[in-house]
């Protein structure tokens, strides 16, 4: 009796080191394989303490438990602070923050990747499609009604025989699809409430037109195609939240509006953007940007824009390459933003290249200083090579690489065919070269080819010696192929989300 006592005493001890704040579990190397034994499904954040963006996550995380609570869910929700448990952190692949993870069934070897929004309903709904029905049964009107009241966006699927080819499809796409929840019904009580008479999928939501009726071929292609049409508002405002919608979506051609939401012509704006934005659904993602929040700087400069500049239209497309382009007429009007957009789809828009002007004296320095008005004329200069770094102010690996750049160029100073240059690609454009990471160093060697190596050997003066002096092959690689992993921009959540080595210190950790 004794030693059972003991064990049980044992177990609760145990237990009890799992600490809990605001109904997440507060894990660490210590605890976590008991954590998973106890709850067999769990999502944990790894995070870091000074991370913005898991700042902001920590009302809709803890939200989202409470809601699991609620509905007497066994799911539970956890935490790892990253940066203490370093172990733990790389053992399961941690490079950003926040990194978010699910652990299904105790098992802890093949966690899934959390891939939907940030907010509450986003975490809850992408749960329960990962450890339930995809779509939930809805065998009365209250059922469906709830369904609806609860969620931004809802999709049912009214189906007679729920067993029907139509169904079966249905149930596929609500398994492909992440961030909305799904209902199915048979009930005719249902039927005759939402007034729909045969077999078809109707999608609720609380905005624009309040619903949508798939009136397509009931396939998991086109129903798919349907839902990522219709989920996302006409005009969605760019924020912490909505970026994953915005940019995990379909559609990959944005146009933006940056303005200030306290202009007092701020509702005058959004009601000639939205109806420019009728035309173009399915086709164009029309974004807001509110151009005086801080965390939208970055995205501002991306573009070339300064607040006092806004409100602007820009648009960009987010394929292999981003391309920006600008509107002849910076008026905000409905018909200038269709007559804009118009030329953008039937492809006769040039895009955008930015460039600051040529400073007097871009080329006194021992690091030769290039913008996108000069670029080409030095850099395909026959007689010369040329070694670019191609840079961003903010990055901190950039801040690290700046004296050992600019001891390179004091060493070929006075060299007859050696030109060591940068370039600020926050502020300029060139064609010929797309920058995805800062820094980036390219090398054009002379000659009349137009050639462009990459450099992907060690950055110290002896790598970048070695590098010129065999003509760019100690250390080059064909242009495109990928080197050492550095502050990159994939896509414009990237730009809202670099600032975690804005001091500097050229962490490997960016908010992701």
């Amino acid at each position: 009796m004794f030693k059972f006592v003991l064990l049980c005493t044992l177990a609760v001890a145990s237990r009890a080191d799992i600490g809990e704040e605001d109904g997440v579990l507060v894990l660490k190397k210590s605890n976590f394989e008991e954590a998973l034994k106890a709850h067999p499904n769990i999502l944990v954040e790894f995070y870091a303490p000074w991370c913005g963006h898991c700042k902001a996550l920590v009302p809709e995380y803890a939200k989202a438990a409470s809601m699991l609570k609620a509905d007497g869910s066994e799911i539970r929700l956890a935490k790892v602070d990253a940066t203490e448990e370093a172990d733990l952190a790389q053992e399961y692949g941690v490079r950003g923050y926040p990194t978010i993870k699910f652990f299904k069934g105790g098992d802890k070897e093949s966690p899934k990747e959390y891939s939907a929004g940030r907010q509450a309903d986003d975490i809850v709904n992408w749960l329960k499609k990962r450890t339930g029905p995809a779509a939930t049964t809805l065998g009365e009107v209250a059922q469906a009604e709830s369904m609806i009241a609860e969620n931004e966006v809802a999709v049912i699927g009214f189906f007679k025989d729920a067993e029907s080819e139509g169904a079966t499809a249905f149930l596929k796409a609500a398994e492909a699809v992440d961030d909305v929840p799904f209902g199915i019904t048979s009930n005719e009580a249902v039927f005759s409430k939402f007034e729909v008479s045969k077999d078809g999928v109707v999608l609720f939501k609380k905005f624009d037109e309040g619903r949508n009726t798939f009136d397509g071929e009931l396939s998991k292609t086109d129903l798919l195609a349907f839902i990522k049409a219709n989920q996302l508002p006409l005009v969605i405002e760019f924020t912490e939240q909505t970026a994953p919608k915005i940019f995990g979506g379909e559609i990959k051609s944005h146009i933006l509006m940056f303005v200030p939401k306290a202009a007092d012509d701020f509702n005058d704006k959004m009601a000639e953007f939205k109806k420019a934005s009728e035309g173009f659904k399915g086709k164009i993602l029309f974004i807001f940007i509110d151009s005086e929040v801080d965390d939208n700087q970055r995205i501002l400069e991306f573009f070339g824009l300064k607040k006092e500049e806004c409100p602007a239209i820009r648009l960009i497309t987010l394929e292999e390459e981003m391309t920006k382009y600008r509107p002849e007429s910076e008026a905000i009007t409905a018909d200038n933003i269709i007559a804009f957009c118009t030329l953008f789809t039937e492809g006769k828009l040039k895009p955008h290249l930015m460039s600051q002007d040529i400073p007097e004296d871009w080329d006194k320095n021992p690091v030769r200083v290039l913008v996108g008005k000069n670029f080409e004329e030095v850099v395909f200069d026959p007689k010369k090579n040329v070694f670019v770094e191609f840079y961003a102010p903010w990055c901190g690996h950039c801040k690290q690489l700046d004296p050992i750049w600019t001891k390179l160029g004091e060493k070929y100073q006075d060299s007859a065919d050696i030109v060591v240059a940068k370039m600020d690609s926050t502020a300029n454009e060139i064609e010929t070269v797309k920058v995805h990471s800062f820094p980036t160093l390219k090398f054009f060697p002379a000659g009349d080819e137009h050639k462009v190596v990459d450099y992907n050997g060690e950055r110290t003066l002896e790598g970048f010696t070695k590098f010129l002096e065999s003509g760019g092959k100690d250390g080059g690689a064909p242009a495109g192929e990928e080197g050492e992993e550095d502050e990159g921009i994939d896509d414009m959540e990237d730009l809202d989300e670099q600032d975690s080595d804005s001091d500097g210190d050229g962490g490997d950790h960016d908010e992701l």
